[in-house]
């Protein structure tokens, strides 16, 4: 196993390589997007106030009306038929290949090229309008209007519903967990656009989801000797905590890089902030 330390001066030049690594693989765009980031779930809201969707495992992708932007201001390398006759609006959405269908997603929005036939299989699912001066209400209501004189078959736009009930949701939350989703979202519906983290836009899951990075692999014992025990990471606060749960026998034979960063799932923290019951789920970007 390599000492961390080694590794302080890859950490220090990670924010300047992250832009042209992931999670796109064009150039560089002008500037960021204006994207609204959910918060999450509290039950001390009035349901009936809000929008719900399905909370789509795919990867944010910004429309400036002539190009796919990630978060990140990159410019994704989608095939020029993916995008022919996408409105000339601003738009904000996900790339989205189906549920549990993350990792596959990954290989086929990286690809340098392009114009691999895994396109084929992605949609761009929109759920906002950022340009539209109005509340999400009315900016979904354009938004539907798009849909239906858009004659474009890998545009579409996220279903929204409403509930009446904490109850509803949470019915309607295990259905889909069920099925193999991720949670629901939930949108104000009087709130205009806002960019960055909003009161407006909530998340909800069964479990809550996080990213670190692998700072070092920990050799397993009994049945996992010779194979990865666990990982030790390190979050965005500087907090270092093992993963040992979650890894396919196929993923502890070849386990994140160093410098990874993953994503997992955890249920609550304990006093010092250390997830609880931290589990792996997979590699959000790669060193």
């Amino acid at each position: 196993m390599k000492n961390t330390r080694s590794y302080a001066v890859i950490f220090q030049v990670l924010p300047f390589l992250f832009h042209a690594v992931f999670p796109c693989s064009g150039t560089a765009g002008d500037a960021i997007p204006p994207v609204t980031l959910a918060r999450n779930f509290s039950r001390n809201i009035a349901i009936s106030h809000y929008w719900v969707s399905e909370k789509l495992d795919g990867v944010r992708a910004y429309w400036d009306g002539r190009q796919l932007v990630s978060r990140q201001g990159n410019v994704f390398s989608a095939p020029e038929w993916f995008t022919r006759g996408f409105p000339e609006q601003e738009l904000d959405g996900e790339l989205w290949a189906g549920r549990q269908q993350f990792q596959s997603l990954m290989s086929i929005v990286t690809s340098r090229t392009g114009d691999g036939a895994g396109w084929q299989r992605v949609r761009y699912c929109v759920f906002d309008l950022p340009s539209h001066p109005g509340t999400f209400s009315q900016r979904l209501a354009a938004l539907r209007q798009l849909q239906r004189t858009t004659n474009q078959p890998y545009f579409k736009i996220v279903e929204q519903f409403r509930v009446q009930s904490i109850e509803e949701l949470m019915q309607r939350l295990d259905a889909l967990t069920a099925a193999g989703g991720e949670g629901l979202m939930l949108q104000r519906a009087d709130a205009l656009h806002a960019t960055g983290r909003s009161d407006h836009l909530l998340k909800l899951k069964r479990y809550q989801d996080a990213e670190a990075r692998v700072i070092r692999h920990l050799p397993g014992k009994g049945k996992y000797t010779g194979m990865l025990g666990a990982l030790l990471v390190e979050n965005d606060v500087g907090l270092q905590f093992r993963i040992g749960t979650g890894f396919s026998d196929a993923e502890r034979h070849n386990p994140p890089a160093i410098g990874s960063l993953i994503t997992y799932k955890y249920y609550g923290k304990t006093r010092r902030g250390i997830p609880r019951f931290a589990s792996f789920m997979r590699i959000r970007q790669r060193p």
